[in-house]
């Protein structure tokens, strides 16, 4: 089995984002039972809710100045407690996400600076390789000259001197 096609922290998001909504169903029952959670947290975002959904929906049947009578407390507590624990399970899936998505950022630039440092070396060795070349070619050309500038021997010895003329061309 292929140990990199499945990683450890997207595994670690899934349960984390799984683990969120246990939490999300606690954090409702404890919104339900006190006072403070219930009148400052749960209602406001319950009520303009409920006012934004119910005046869409008259816009949309073609009343227009009709009146909204607001949610009654325990309706609008329940209203409360579910966006709250909605809003969460979303927001915690949200931080998943970022932060999935700046480790893949760390991970392509990593790779990317490697890439940069490949090039980088292979050109250096290119460059070095042309020196190379150069400096060979400049002590071949100074072995062809010297090869060239010696007397020529008698006619005995001209076809070493003709087989000497070709190698060095």
């Amino acid at each position: 089995m292929v140990v990199g096609a499945f990683p450890i922290a997207k595994l670690l998001y899934l349960g984390v984002k799984q683990l969120s909504k246990p939490v999300a169903n606690r954090i409702k029952a404890g919104a339900r039972r006190s006072e403070f959670f219930k009148n400052y947290i749960c209602l406001p975002p319950a009520q303009l809710y409920h006012w934004i959904e119910m005046r869409t929906k008259m816009r949309i049947m073609g009343f227009r100045g009709a009146t909204i009578k607001p949610l009654n407390e325990d309706a609008a507590a329940e209203l409360g407690a579910e966006l709250l624990g909605e809003a969460l399970v979303f927001l915690i899936g949200g931080g998943c996400m970022v932060l999935e998505y700046s480790r893949q950022a760390t991970n392509s630039q990593r790779k990317e600076e490697e890439l940069n440092a490949t090039i980088t070396n292979l050109q250096t060795q290119i460059a070095e390789l042309a020196l190379t070349t150069e400096t060979l070619d400049a002590q071949l050309r100074e072995v062809n000259r010297q090869l060239v500038s010696f007397p020529r021997p008698s006619k005995k010895g001209q076809e070493q001197d003709i087989t000497c003329t070709k190698v060095a061309q």
